[in-house]
């Protein structure tokens, strides 16, 4: 089992939330819908690839949405020598599933995969880090999940995709560095 994926912004720019998968630098500016990123945009010259998985009902319909279990840590990117905090970034925590993993592994091959079905962004957990890089995800059932981020740098640009595979147990804490 994968426990930390990563690639560089040029070939992703996709953000958490992971139940779906689209281009990468769209994550930061609005994380509310499951999707790595959070437009429907796709930029000039991109194209997005179809799924091949249709919404598992089935399989979603086993998962809780909730539960007593808690993803916590800190986001952090090096960047020219020095080492940036998330400040305001969004953290999307979706439950690893077939849909998301085959959007996380074309994403991670740097293609920009169709949005994710809207009924997955029920099982998608999104929280902001606060101005120190930490973040804190509650109320998450047991299970395996992405946990992914994208940083604002310095220079007004984003960092690459930062994405985790984090297992937790009924009512655990697991505390992660989600870092690149």
């Amino acid at each position: 089992m994968l426990r930390q994926l990563r690639t560089p912004l040029a070939l992703l720019l996709c953000t958490a939330a992971l139940a779906g998968c689209e281009s990468a630098s769209r994550m930061a500016d609005s994380i509310t819908m499951p999707d790595f990123s959070s437009t429907p945009e796709v930029t000039q010259g991109e194209q997005r690839v179809e799924r091949t998985i249709a919404f598992p009902e089935a399989e979603y319909a086993k998962l809780d949405k909730t539960g007593t279990s808690v993803i916590k840590g800190r986001m952090s990117y090096d960047w020219k020598g020095q080492t940036v905090y998330a400040n305001g970034d969004g953290i999307s925590v979706a439950p690893v599933t077939t849909y998301s993993a085959e959007a996380a592994e074309l994403a991670l091959s740097g293609k920009t995969v169709e949005r994710a079905d809207s009924r997955a962004q029920a099982y998608t957990h999104i929280v902001r880090t606060d101005s120190n890089g930490y973040f804190n995800a509650g109320s998450l059932p047991s299970g395996t999940f992405y946990v992914a981020g994208v940083i604002k740098l310095p220079d007004g640009t984003r960092s690459p995709l930062i994405l985790s595979q984090v297992q937790v147990g009924r009512g655990q804490t697991r505390s992660i560095e989600l870092s690149r």
